[in-house]
């Protein structure tokens, strides 16, 4: 992988390609990734059309994504309503004690 001119030169499942963005190290790395599921994917399915690996890899990926936003969203909401609970035990809390100092 090489670096010119504010791109990236990556290879995907034997094909070059210049890439741009923000961070050559994170386009490496995202290239290499997808890379490596194109091959696991050509190495369990017997085409060799590199469209349909890339889609099948593109499946895959977009799976292994949905399931980490659902297991992300599950602690999110989780973490709202442990929020909310501990945001409720405080303001009862800071009542009690004005409530407290404004009777003594």
């Amino acid at each position: 992988m090489t670096q010119s001119q504010g791109s990236v030169r990556v290879e995907i499942y034997d094909q070059s390609y210049n890439l741009r963005g923000s961070d050559p190290e994170i386009i490496e790395r995202l290239a290499e990734f997808v890379d490596s599921r194109m091959r696991m994917v050509s190495e369990h399915t017997s085409t060799i059309d590199s469209l349909r690996v890339a889609v099948l890899a593109a499946l895959n990926i977009a799976d292994e994504y949905f399931a980490l936003k659902k297991k992300y969203d599950a602690i999110d909401g989780e973490y709202i309503k442990r929020a909310s609970r501990l945001g409720n035990v405080l303001d009862s809390a800071l009542n009690e004690v004005l409530h407290d100092r404004r009777a003594g």
